[in-house]
This record gives C-alpha cells, structure tokens and sequence, in this order.
C-alpha cells in the first residue's frame, strides 16, 4: 500500500536509499575513485538527499508499506513556475523488485505532480543503472539529454 510519508519514516527511507543505490550512485562512483571524503561514506551522502527532499517538498513524499514495514518510497517536487515536476528518488528493496511496486510509485507521484497541475515530469538516473533506464521508457519517460559528471581533487 502507499501512503505519505511520515517523519518517523525519515530513518527507514534513509537506509532504503543506501541500499538501492548501491553501485548505481554518483557518490560511490567518488569514492571508488577517491576513496571516503571528509569522514563520510558514499551512503551517508546518498541518504542525505532524503533530508534535502523533506525540506524541500515533504508532502510529495510517498512510501510503499507491506505489512507494516516501508520497502520503498518515491519523492516528488512540483515547480509551480515552471510546470515542470521532478521526481528525485526512487527505491524498492532488493527483495521486493520486479513486483510493479516501483511502476506504482512512479505512478502516485506522477498522479501527484498532476494534480500539482504540472504539464509534464522528469526524471534521471545514471546509465550503470540498468533497471532504471529499462522502467523509465516502459512508464512513457523520454530520453532527453545525457549528462556526464567530472569530479576532480582541489587539496594541496
């Protein structure tokens, strides 16, 4: 079932997100390279847009629970001005994909942006992210642009 998010989720979605994101995430990608940077790890700063999504929208905040226990979530943020909404995060427990549980989530958040009277949504991902790329088109998502992100050390 899904239902909006409650602050006592904030944990619990936080530790989703470590997990979904493994080997998907830009900030792995970082580390790998770089090594932890300033004491924190890939998932610390992967989880931490969780915090960035509750400041920024909570009410767009939706999670997926079964049987009392969040397996998933998707966070979405209209932008008035534009008419253009965005939905930042999305993640279903390993244990429970390939059960239409993300296609629900994206479609809540889709219904919600709607609502939001938004004209149109976007959404990313990384291209290493193989069941993103397959679920986005499958949904009507249409490839926009690809974007490459550099990193480079400034110390010293």
């Amino acid at each position: 079932m899904i239902r909006d998010y409650r602050e006592s989720d904030r944990e619990t979605l936080k530790a989703i997100t470590a997990i979904c994101f493994d080997s998907v995430s830009i900030d792995q990608n970082i580390e790998r390279r770089y090594g932890v940077i300033a004491g924190k790890g890939w998932q610390w700063r992967k989880a931490s847009h969780i915090d960035t999504d509750v400041a920024a929208h909570p009410e767009g905040i939706f999670v997926y629970e079964s049987e009392g226990e969040v397996i998933g979530y998707v966070t979405a943020r209209p932008n008035r001005e534009t008419r253009i909404g965005w939905i930042p995060n999305l993640a279903v427990l390993p244990g429970h994909q390939g059960r239409g549980i993300g296609k629900a989530l994206i479609g809540k958040a889709v219904d919600y942006l709607r609502q939001e009277e938004m004209r149109f949504v976007r959404i990313e991902t990384i291209e290493q992210n193989e069941t993103a790329t397959a679920l986005y088109p499958k949904f009507g998502f249409q490839e926009m642009a690809r974007q490459i992100h550099y990193v480079m050390p400034i110390e010293g």
